[in-house]
């Protein structure tokens, strides 16, 4: 492997479900101290910051560390756990997954289950089984042996997906892409502009709680007060069969995407443009995505007191909360690169002349 399938590996291997994210955490720390300044919010977000030939504009690059999980909400006295979802979990795409459920006293395995259909009535097989059916299953027959396991309410539930390589230096498949890409994009930004080559100063920020309300968007850039924003994200990928190229049409393999809607924002149009012509002028390949239901951090930041530029910039990745998506390195690339240029171009000229006055 190399250095960044060896960071893809670290950042989508580690626990960080919404509001327990000290794991991811302390893998962006571990690689933002050599080149960067860390600092945190109040909720739990990460920061790092790069001075470069000016203290400002003040640049956020943004990525959430939280990924799609559950947390457990009981123990019933047979011995099975009852959860609730953190993020936006499709019931479709839950039943006879492994899960591991991280506990004061370590890691305890096991499974999603509901009643099979084998003993079902046709009709009721037919139907989609909700969440509120659904239990964890560690083997236990009991509450006590549960709860000797270690398991409490309140224990947070993740999917079990380890890192592969689909294809040796194109594809990828791991849990929790969205958003630890968004993460190992801002890290290797700041390596790649180690000499300071840029004229700004660059707040990398790993956001907390972006899948239950893009919470840590809010609270990280309280004292910062960006002049300029870029989230970093995955994108829906359509090149899958059932999906139209009008629902989607972005592809693996085909670039980073540049966000133009989603039901949070719509990005500032000069920022916009800018991203076009700098992928224009450096022959980076870029696509182009809207979205009609859903939204980013960009939601949050973008209306940061006076109101913030921001854009979206996307990895295309296949099958997203889920337990397991697919991405292009290709794309991942582009997309950095994409980002260093950017990074060199926004300069306090150009920041100013984002905003209509």
């Amino acid at each position: 492997m190399d250095a960044t399938e060896k960071l893809f590996k670290e950042l989508t291997e580690v626990s960080g479900v919404p509001g327990y994210e000290s794991e991811a955490r302390a893998v962006i720390r571990k690689h933002l101290e050599p080149v960067a300044r860390i600092e945190h919010d109040r909720l739990g977000s990460i920061i790092g910051v790069k001075k470069g030939g000016a203290d400002s504009p003040r640049v956020v690059v943004a990525g959430h560390m939280d990924e799609v999980g559950f947390m457990v909400s009981m123990i019933t006295d047979d011995g099975f756990i009852r959860f609730v979802p953190l993020g936006g979990w499709w019931n479709q795409v839950m039943l006879g997954q492994r899960v591991t459920i991280k506990t004061y006293s370590g890691d305890v395995p096991g499974l999603i289950g509901a009643k099979p259909p084998h003993l079902m009535e046709a009709e009721e097989a037919k139907k989609l089984v909700e969440k509120k059916d659904m239990y964890i299953d560690i083997g236990a027959s009991s509450a006590e042996q549960v709860k000797s396991s270690g398991v409490r309410s309140g224990d947070p539930i993740l999917p079990v997906s380890p890192f592969t390589m689909l294809s040796p230096g194109k594809t990828y498949m791991a849990k929790a892409w969205d958003d630890r890409v968004g993460c190992a994009l801002f890290i290797q930004l700041f390596e790649r502009l180690a000499k300071g080559d840029h004229p700004n100063t660059i707040y990398g920020i790993g956001t907390v709680q972006e899948e239950v309300g893009t919470r840590g968007a809010k609270t990280s850039v309280h004292n910062i007060n960006p002049d300029v924003a870029i989230i970093l994200e995955v994108d829906i990928a359509g090149d899958v069969p059932g999906i139209k190229p009008e629902e989607s049409a972005i592809k693996l393999g085909k670039g980073p995407s540049l966000l133009l809607y989603d039901a949070g924002m719509i990005p500032n149009l000069r920022l916009r443009d800018l991203v076009i012509a700098v992928a224009e002028k450096n022959k980076i390949p870029l696509q182009f995505s809207t979205m009609r239901g859903g939204a980013t951090d960009g939601r949050m930041i973008h209306v940061h007191n006076e109101g913030v530029p921001t854009v979206v910039i996307g990895v295309p990745t296949r099958h997203i909360h889920c337990h397991a998506g697919i991405l292009h390195r290709e794309d991942y690339d582009h997309a950095l690169e994409l980002l260093v240029q950017l990074a060199r171009r926004l300069d306090k000229e150009t920041v100013d002349g984002l905003s209509d006055h």
